[in-house]
């Protein structure tokens, strides 16, 4: 018990300083894709940047407009930054540690259905902005809030089919199967491309992030649902979309590429294996997460009705297909095909049933 509170408080606060850093990253990434400095005033190479936006977060003032749904108002940003934090719960963040002889798992919680789990939240995370948005009583707040909805649950539907497809080749909902299945360079990525092109690109949208950032277009909505926000109400908005870049991005390596599994890892054990999976896990998360930026600060916006096409018309019947060719391949090496009876499990409890009776009447006749 005392072990998985150390590790919830570890993993809230390594969350929240990833989250408060990934702003500098990003500016010094856009600066250098676009041939800039960035930031570089505040301390040494700019790295106290982020400490100097969280005060001024901090002391801004903290305003509710007259006509806006107050406890809505302040239940929205809530929710965005609650259902952030929850969705690292559920993903292995390293193999198995020996702590003092004892075995420390670094997940905060092993349940069976951790990847439905993180859709669950993830579907869930849509009512913040939703909320905020409607209850600002600001019409562009609220265009923004219908755009981040429609958006999110469009490309959670081919999201949630790519999944199913990882699921049917894994045979388990709970992500440390999954991850343990791609043990040292035998990859989901190798075998399901397509899947995870689909994914990261719906990964994107999800985190409302360029080219996909419609909801939040100054062009044409001034701020998006968040437009009538400052002081941290506004800075929970923000930390949300980078906790839920961060966790995006967790989820891509923990699925596709392994997560805390790397070639060579036979060769290691122990806390030497955990250690160097832990960082592994994180290498590759940072990765993807600077892939995020990069496309950000390289492609131009979409019209919003190439976006709703793109989710509808291509992505979700790309999802389709690739998950019917992966179970017509599944059922034919299972030898569906070949004219056997497939071999399946004989169930446990006729097992016992079975068992039962022959082992009463060997007493019996032991005793007679």
């Amino acid at each position: 018990m005392l072990e998985k509170i150390i590790l919830i408080v570890a993993l809230f606060s390594v969350t929240l300083l990833i989250a408060t850093y990934l702003t500098l990253a990003e500016r010094k990434v856009a600066a250098w894709l676009q041939d800039r400095i960035g930031p570089d005033r505040a301390g040494p190479w700019g790295l106290l940047q982020p400490l100097a936006d969280a005060g001024k977060m901090f002391f801004k003032e903290d305003f509710i407009p007259t006509n806006a749904d107050k406890w809505l108002f302040i239940i929205g940003p809530g929710i965005a930054m609650f259902t952030a934090l929850l969705t690292g719960s559920v993903i292995p963040w390293g193999p198995d540690l020996e702590v003092f002889g004892t075995t420390v798992e670094l997940q905060v919680a092993n349940v069976d259905v951790g990847i439905l789990f993180i859709m669950g939240i993830v579907s869930i995370g849509v009512y913040g902005i939703m909320i905020g948005g409607w209850a600002s009583n600001n019409k562009f707040s609220l265009f923004g809030a219908i755009r981040a909805s429609s958006q999110m649950i469009s490309y959670e539907l081919a999201m949630g089919i790519s999944i199913i497809t990882i699921v049917m080749m894994s045979g388990s909902l709970n992500l440390r199967d999954i991850v343990e299945d791609q043990h040292g360079f035998n990859w989901y990525v190798w075998k399901q491309p397509l899947c995870f092109i689909v994914f990261f690109v719906c990964a994107m949208a999800e985190c409302n992030r360029a080219p996909f950032d419609l909801p939040e277009c100054e062009s044409e909505l001034i701020g998006g649902y968040h437009t009538e926000y400052g002081s941290m109400k506004l800075g929970f908005y923000l930390f949300a979309e980078y906790i839920n870049m961060f966790i995006s991005c967790a989820v891509i390596s923990a699925v596709f590429f392994g997560g805390y599994n790397f070639p060579g890892m036979d060769n290691f054990s122990g806390n030497t294996l955990a250690v160097l999976g832990t960082l592994v896990f994180f290498g590759k998360t940072f990765f993807f997460i600077f892939v995020f930026m990069w496309i950000r600060w390289t492609l131009p916006r979409f019209r919003y009705d190439q976006l709703m096409h793109l989710g509808w018309k291509k992505l979700i019947p790309i999802a389709l297909v690739n998950m019917l060719v992966t179970g017509v391949v599944i059922a034919a090496l299972s030898g569906w095909f070949s004219g056997e009876k497939p071999k399946t499990a004989e169930p446990m409890q006729t097992k016992v049933k079975t068992e039962q009776p022959d082992k009463r009447l060997s007493m019996n006749t032991n005793t007679h």
